[in-house]
């Protein structure tokens, strides 16, 4: 079953690339079997990150880049990572409702996920579901993140461009010096330009860029205007990123961002195992042995710890 479903993805269709991208949210049993068939043909797909407080335009911005790069003949992926329902656990906010205007275009796969309580703007299995986009054949993924905070530029270890929406009006300048993003950025948007303060918000981005200290030969991540709800100044948001990635490719920090975002992986996973078992240590008697020696003063809790651990392996 899993062979032939992966084999439909590979071909491009949309349902059984769903269908897997289900499967590895739900962290089902056949996760590591899906990543063994599908890593072999991944590697190719330009992952970029967009994200930015809520109300600047995020999805309008990813709906109107769609349209703009399925217009230069690339096939996109869309993963919009929303808000857990308190609920069902699902996705909250339903990106793809939004992105209606490409529903019926089979060279676009949009899909919403939950965060399901995962810090940092994105869902855990995010990794995977974007594996699963690579291998069905999508030259650009993009991955839309809830938001931007103090603890959510995440997105920065996953995409291969980050790009940062901001917007007139909403303080975004001391914000993004705030949030830290001017650090993860690798393109900036103000969205709605036609909005009053617009070039402020631009100009006051690019002095606080212009006293980072990146280095010779460095990248410099341009500021730019759109207007995503009329698709203004979005082919110049699609041209920075074919940009970046020849200048990041040529400097080794394409392949330098990638190594990482594998190394977060392969440990996030490694993380999940030792939790698993340390859940059944925690339903057998091991824990209530070590517990019991440590209020007998026959063991210190660090002691205790590394016992447990050597249980677990």
């Amino acid at each position: 079953m899993t062979d032939d479903l992966v084999g439909r993805a590979l071909a491009g269709e949309q349902l059984a690339v769903a269908r897997l991208i289900s499967m590895v949210e739900n962290a089902g049993p056949r996760l590591r079997e899906i990543s063994a068939a599908l890593t072999p043909h991944t590697g190719r797909a330009h992952v970029v990150g967009l994200t930015g407080a809520p109300g600047v335009g995020k999805s309008t911005s990813t709906s109107a880049l769609v349209g703009e790069l399925r217009a230069r003949g690339r096939r996109v992926g869309v993963l919009a990572v929303d808000p857990s329902s308190p609920f069902s656990g699902g996705a909250l906010l339903g990106d793809r409702v939004r992105m209606g205007d490409h529903a019926s275009d089979d060279g676009v796969f949009i899909r919403s996920m939950a965060t399901r309580g995962h810090l940092g703007g994105l869902s855990w299995a995010t990794p995977q579901a974007l594996r699963v986009l690579d291998a069905a054949g999508c030259d650009v993924i993009l991955v839309e993140t809830v938001g931007v905070g103090q603890s959510e530029v995440e997105i920065v270890g996953l995409a291969d461009t980050t790009v940062v929406l901001l917007a007139p009006g909403m303080g975004d300048g001391v914000q993004a010096a705030k949030a830290g993003i001017l650090e993860i950025g690798d393109v900036f948007v103000v969205n709605k330009a036609d909005r009053d303060g617009a070039r402020r918000t631009v100009r006051e981005l690019r002095n606080m860029l212009a006293l980072r200290d990146a280095g010779p030969g460095a990248w410099e991540p341009p500021v730019l205007s759109t207007v995503a709800a009329r698709a203004e100044g979005i082919d110049a948001l699609a041209d920075a990123l074919d940009e970046h990635r020849v200048s990041a490719t040529a400097s080794g920090e394409w392949e330098r961002r990638r190594r990482e975002r594998v190394r977060r992986e392969i440990e996030a996973i490694g993380m999940e195992q030792v939790r698993a078992r340390m859940e059944q240590v925690r339903g057998g008697d091991a824990l209530d042995e070590l517990t019991g020696r440590v209020l007998a003063g026959e063991l210190d809790p660090w002691a205790a710890a590394d016992e447990l651990l050597d249980r677990t392996v």
